[in-house]
């Protein structure tokens, strides 16, 4: 392919999740806006289908499994396929690779779409499941709320900050640090809880996705001389939806394109990142009414839950053509391990 040909591989990769992002909800942010979102600073622009392997709506676990694994399963089901065998994901074959790994999110880092890069449950409610393989994992950078699934666990009393702190990390909370105040110590992993549960709102005073955006980058950057692979996930635009609150999802569109905004300066200044944009699903069905006007906007929604819509997939740097057209989730991983070289990588091995 020409394209393969001619461009290097990116080092990076930064793949944003706006949950439940769907056309409407970044018109809506971008009517809302006085000025262009960083989002509309993308050239190349796709569609994904996100249909799970057992039914046409889709759910997190099965639309983050897609983009981790490049397979298709079932509702509720992380790191697994529909049959229940272990898939390997891309996070475990760019560790393999010594890249840098990085997770952030504004809701439980046990949560369906940060645990679909490094689970493997039968069901995405297992989050003291999930939270001891992430303690496994060696993730080098990760951020969310859910520490009380470290720390105070119903099931065994384990205190899994102890052991990430015994095996290389260094592990903070926004109960005793404020992270603006934190030097990194790049030798070891870093983890910061933002919530014991789930994080409040941006409405609520939430403020840390974008500048968190920034400094994961800036840490994984430090972190490997390989490159690095990093998650950040919007995951309150989805609330909104469920909620059917059109206030709360603005505002957490606008806040998920402040990241966006911050991952593509990052990529402009380096030159060797390709930033990546979507949702795993369109949640509410949501839709702007006849007689909005863009201070005023009418919000209808058609349901509490995802819909099947198509969603949209934005890129930006080295091979972001490859995300050009409409295929399915599952491609997604496919066009990043292209992206990065290593399937060029295999072929020249053999």
């Amino acid at each position: 392919m020409k394209l393969l040909e001619n461009e290097p591989p990116p080092r990076n990769i930064i793949l944003l999740i706006g949950d439940g992002m769907g056309i409407s909800q970044i018109s809506a942010g971008m009517y809302s806006k006085k000025k262009p979102l960083h989002i509309e600073d993308f050239k190349v622009i796709g569609l994904q289908k996100t249909y799970a392997a057992d039914d046409l709506i889709t759910d997190s676990a099965a639309g983050s499994t897609a983009f981790a694994t490049g397979s298709k399963t079932n509702k509720s089901m992380l790191g697994l396929d529909p049959e229940g065998n272990k898939l390997p994901n891309i996070f475990e074959q760019a560790k393999a690779r010594e890249y840098a790994l990085g997770l952030l999110t504004t809701s439980s880092i046990v949560h369906a779409t940060p645990a679909g890069f490094f689970a493997h449950v039968p069901l995405r409610s297992q989050y003291e499941d999930i939270a001891e393989q992430l303690a496994q994992a060696d993730i080098d950078f990760f951020m969310g709320g859910g520490m009380r699934y470290f720390n105070q666990r119903e099931n065994d009393g384990k205190n899994l900050i102890e052991d990430m702190e015994n095996n290389g990390h260094n592990i903070y909370n926004a109960y005793e640090e404020d992270l603006y105040s934190i030097i990194p110590d790049f030798s070891r992993g870093f983890g910061y809880f933002t919530a014991k549960g789930d994080p409040p709102s941006s409405l609520q005073g939430r403020k840390y996705l974008p500048p968190a955006t920034r400094i994961g980058t800036r840490f994984l950057q430090k972190r490997s001389g390989k490159g690095f692979l990093f998650i950040v996930e919007g995951a309150q635009i989805d609330w909104a939806g469920h909620a059917k609150d059109q206030d709360y999802l603005i505002a957490e569109m606008l806040d998920f394109d402040e990241a966006v905004g911050e991952a593509l300066a990052y990529a402009k200044r380096n030159k060797e990142t390709l930033v990546i944009v979507t949702a795993d699903h369109e949640t509410g069905g949501y839709a702007i009414q006849p007689g909005s006007r863009r201070d005023s906007l009418i919000a209808g929604f058609t349901c509490e839950d995802h819909t099947g819509s198509l969603v949209p997939v934005f890129a930006y740097g080295p091979r972001a053509d490859l995300f050009r057209g409409i295929y399915e989730n599952t491609a997604i991983y496919d066009k990043m391990v292209q992206a990065l070289g290593w399937t060029e990588q295999e072929a020249a091995a053999k």
